[in-house]
């Protein structure tokens, strides 16, 4: 499932290819991923996109008048494209954009000067492909009022790597957040972004057991489980912003510490790691080092 470190790099590089293009086609070859209707789908063409950009597990496109909002969930990937090039298996959206008509507000340092970018008078498409059709494309019209699940400020906390997000306001957000650390760390509610795999690195990083409850914390287990969230995510897409282009619809994971790596030993400590599946996702953890 990707999470807050694979959005992050995908939504600069999105932006950094596609932002000030103007979308010449929109179409949906399995639109039941498409929540909306063919005239809103149609509708996308002849707007330009100003902004992509990332929110918790969603990425967002932000056009002329309308919106869309992606939420991958656990298949769901995006690629970008040249016109012409083979279309993946269980692609669900295409959106096809023309030469750049300006230039985008922001851009990401990483991203100036990439091999990868289509140049600004050549076309480019960006492909939303899905195998299990559990990811969503929201069509967002102007004067739509269509719910998003998940993406109202009401269902999502602050994005775990906010820069408003600060320690005082961890230390009052997770107060109110009991529960066990693994599902803290996954409740969209209290932060937006971490998942499965980086709620497992950001634990061992911690030193903390997933199973640990959060009322059991002493105040400096506290602290030390924001700088782990803090520090695991920065290093996350660091490496990400290096090792993802140009093929972004691939998850990169092989460089986490502990996730899915049972059986193995421990890089900290040495101790065997413990490896336990519920509902086929792994929790993965050291119990020589993680209390």
């Amino acid at each position: 499932m990707p999470e807050l470190p694979d959005l992050a790099v995908v939504a600069d590089a999105l932006h950094a290819a596609l932002a000030g293009r103007q979308i010449v086609r929109a179409e949906a070859p399995a639109p039941l991923a498409v929540r909306g209707t063919p005239a809103e789908l149609a509708a996308l063409a002849g707007q330009t996109l100003r902004e992509v950009r990332r929110r918790g597990k969603f990425i967002l496109l932000e056009l002329d008048r309308d919106r869309i909002a992606i939420n991958a969930m656990l298949t769901g990937r995006l690629q970008l494209a040249k016109p012409g090039d083979k279309l993946p298996q269980a692609t669900a959206v295409i959106l096809a954009f023309g030469p750049r008509a300006g230039r985008p507000r922001r851009i990401a340092s990483w991203t100036r000067g990439a091999a990868w970018l289509p140049g600004d008078a050549d076309p480019a498409e960006l492909r939303y492909r899905d195998p299990s059709q559990m990811g969503k494309v929201y069509l967002m019209p102007a004067g739509v009022a269509r719910a998003v699940a998940g993406l109202d400020d009401g269902d999502q906390g602050p994005d775990a790597d906010a820069p408003g997000l600060t320690l005082e306001a961890w230390r009052e957000r997770i107060r109110r957040h009991p529960g066990e650390l693994k599902s803290l760390l996954r409740n969209q509610a209290f932060v937006a972004g971490i998942g499965n795999a980086y709620s497992d690195e950001i634990l061992h990083a911690a030193k903390l057991s997933p199973f640990r409850r959060r009322s059991s914390l002493a105040p400096e287990e506290v602290d030390a489980l924001y700088e782990a969230t803090r520090s695991t995510l920065a290093r996350a897409i660091d490496v990400l912003e290096e090792r993802v282009p140009p093929t972004f619809e691939k998850q990169v994971r092989d460089f986490l510490a502990v996730h899915l790596r049972g059986g193995e030993a421990c890089p900290r400590c040495g101790t065997r790691l413990s490896e336990v599946s519920s509902r086929s996702e792994a929790t993965t953890w050291c119990r020589g080092c993680q209390r």
